[in-house]
């Protein structure tokens, strides 16, 4: 009778083996059983509190320390490494009570092109097992490794056991990893045993994984959606399960069609490279909350700017602008606006932003103010003529151009617009 074949994995040696509570290969602990271990195709990963990661990759010093990457004490934390999560710190806390929780942390500000530098490293570790890859920031990615155990001669858990522990000796940081049959599930099961992890969502235990979970588990269900599902006694995913499939989508419509299919554990999108950006947007965090509204649209040219460079670089326009503004108390407050015509100019986000600033009744103060363009699309090749309305857009937009040109030869600072200067 012919054996069976290995149903696990050693993570450090790589060995397919049978399951054991340790490697007989190499004698590792870390040994990957499942029935489906071999057969699941979609794989989330995700690297394990990567800013602050690479900053102990740059810094031996900080290893045992716990390690804050944010925006000094007015701002909030980017990451925070897991030394720092033993005190309670989290990602996108207020800066001075993750202090408060971890006194003894070290802050660093973000080094953004060392992360981008490290990032498109593991992009292409990735591209050498698939060209179908979504990414969803720097340090995060689906793939899909159908049909490529052929191609690589071995199956599709190998190869991601395999790139965790290619991006852990060349890059220097740690990623965990998650398999299972929709993205859904993939993104779910990289989350489970982190850091340095591997888990595993079969078709078959589906069901009896989801039904007990909490609604805030699902993709897209935030705090206010948490709510609405209590109200109406829907607090687990066996809550949703029990409920009439017309009744819930009646009630919440999209968002009730799809709540419904993933707590079945339904997920039909695709791995999708290269997904189209929805949007480009900067904000900043002031040193004290500000209230006058002549400081805050000060504040508004050089984020417009920014988003402009942006948007130049990627030769997109956006139809529609977003202001954003964040309080005092943390909560936030957005207003949008349609484009008279499509614009990837920062004078015409500026004007736009400013007139959405005008159309904010709050007086605040706010802690946070942002601006974005959205609903994008390729740019044309010209820009604004200008109208009746706007007659001199034409010419603004030529400066502007001519503006563009001058920095492209002498250096970001060759010229600056007054609205720039303090």
């Amino acid at each position: 009778m012919p054996s069976q074949p290995p149903r696990a994995l050693c993570r450090d040696c790589l060995s397919l083996i049978d399951p054991a509570a340790r490697c007989p290969a190499c004698g590792s602990p870390r040994v990957l059983s499942h029935p489906e271990l071999f057969t699941l195709p979609i794989a989330h990963i995700d690297c394990d509190a990567f800013y602050a990661s690479v900053e102990k990759r740059d810094d031996p010093s900080l290893a045992a320390r716990p390690v804050i990457v944010g925006g000094g004490t007015r701002g909030v934390v980017a990451t925070c490494c897991y030394v720092a999560r033993i005190y309670g710190v989290r990602s996108a806390m207020p800066m001075f009570q993750a202090l408060k929780l971890c006194p003894d942390a070290v802050v660093i500000r973000p080094r953004m092109a060392h992360y981008v530098a490290a990032s498109r490293v593991i992009r292409a570790l990735m591209e050498a097992l698939t060209p179908q890859i979504e990414p969803l920031s720097l340090d995060e990615a689906f793939l899909d490794l159908t049909g490529t155990a052929r191609l690589h001669n071995a199956p599709p858990a190998l190869l991601m056991a395999r790139l965790a522990r290619q991006i852990e000796t060349e890059v220097g940081v740690t990623a965990s990893v998650g398999l299972s049959h929709n993205k859904f599930l993939a993104k779910i099961a990289s989350d489970l045993d982190k850091p340095r992890g591997f888990s595993v969502i079969g078709r078959a235990e589906t069901d009896a994984f989801l039904r007990d979970q909490p609604v805030r588990i699902l993709w897209g269900v935030g705090a206010a959606t948490q709510t609405a599902l209590a109200a109406a006694g829907i607090r687990t995913l066996a809550d949703i399960r029990r409920s009439d499939h017309a009744t819930l989508v009646r009630r919440f419509g999209a968002s009730g069609e799809r709540i419904w299919q993933l707590a079945h554990g339904q997920d039909a999108r695709r791995v999708t490279p290269d997904a189209p950006l929805k949007s480009i947007s900067n904000e900043t965090t002031f040193a004290a909350d500000i209230a006058d509204r002549a400081a805050l649209q000060h504040q508004l040219w050089p984020l417009c700017e920014k988003v402009s460079d942006r948007m130049k670089a990627k030769g997109l326009v956006g139809h529609t602008a977003t202001l954003k503004l964040r309080r005092a108390d943390f909560t936030a407050l957005s207003r949008r606006s349609a484009l008279h015509d499509p614009t990837q100019l920062a004078d015409t986000l500026f004007r736009a932003a400013v007139a959405l600033l005008a159309g904010v009744r709050e007086p605040g103060p706010f802690r946070l103010i942002g601006i974005g363009l959205s609903d994008l699309a390729a740019a044309p090749a010209g820009d604004p003529i200008g109208d009746l309305l706007d007659p001199t857009a034409e010419s603004r937009a030529r400066a502007e151009r001519a503006t563009d040109a001058i920095r492209a030869r002498f250096g970001a600072g060759a010229i600056q617009k007054g609205r720039s200067l303090p």
